[in-house]
C-alpha cells in the first residue's frame, strides 16, 4: 500500500527544488499537517536534505507541523480585529481550550492558530472555526461559541 506522500509525489514526475512548496502544500492539504516522515519522504524524492525542507517550511507560516484538531480555530489579528479587541478574544480562547496558539487540545478536538488577517475586516473582531466565521466576537461570547462545537460531539 502506497503512502499518501508517495501518491502525491507521483503527480510531480522529474520534480526539482522548484516543486518543493507546491508538494508541501499538497501534502498538508491531504494530511492536515507536515509530519516528520512526510518531510523526509519528500526530501528523498527531491534529493534534498530534510533540514533544507524544514528550513523552507518553517519560513512560511502557512505550514504546520502538528495535526490540527477536529475544529481548527483561527483568530484574526489584523489591524481592524486588533483595534477592536482580538487580543482579549485570543486570551479567552486559550483559557477555554487550555491550549496556546499553535497547539492542539489534549482531546484533539480543537487546534488554535493566530492569523495575520482573515479578510473580513467589517466583521471584526472575527474568528473562523473550520472556515465558519464568527463575527464581532467578544471575550464574553467565546465560551458559548466553543461550547457549541463541544456539544456537537455529545
Amino acid at each position: 500500500m502506497k503512502s499518501i506522500v508517495q501518491e502525491i509525489l507521483e503527480n510531480y514526475p522529474n520534480a526539482g527544488r522548484d516543486s518543493l512548496i507546491p508538494i508541501l502544500q499538497h501534502v498538508q492539504e491531504k494530511m492536515g499537517f507536515l509530519s516528520e516522515e512526510s518531510v523526509v519522504e519528500v526530501g528523498k524524492y527531491l534529493q534534498l536534505p530534510a533540514s533544507k525542507i524544514f528550513g523552507v517550511a518553517t519560513f512560511y507560516n502557512q505550514f504546520r507541523f502538528t495535526q490540527p484538531g477536529k475544529y481548527h480555530v483561527q483568530v484574526c489579528r489584523g489591524t481592524a480585529c486588533h483595534v477592536l479587541g482580538s487580543s482579549t478574544v485570543l486570551i479567552e480562547i486559550e483559557k477555554q481550550l487550555k491550549a496556546k496558539a499553535g497547539q492542539t487540545t489534549k482531546d484533539k478536538l480543537f487546534s488554535l492558530e493566530v492569523v495575520a488577517c482573515i479578510g473580513a475586516c467589517g466583521l471584526a473582531p472575527v474568528i473562523s472555526i473550520n472556515g465558519e466565521f464568527h463575527a464581532k466576537v467578544t471575550s464574553e461570547s467565546i465560551k458559548s461559541i466553543i461550547d457549541e462545537y463541544r456539544n456537537r460531539e455529545e
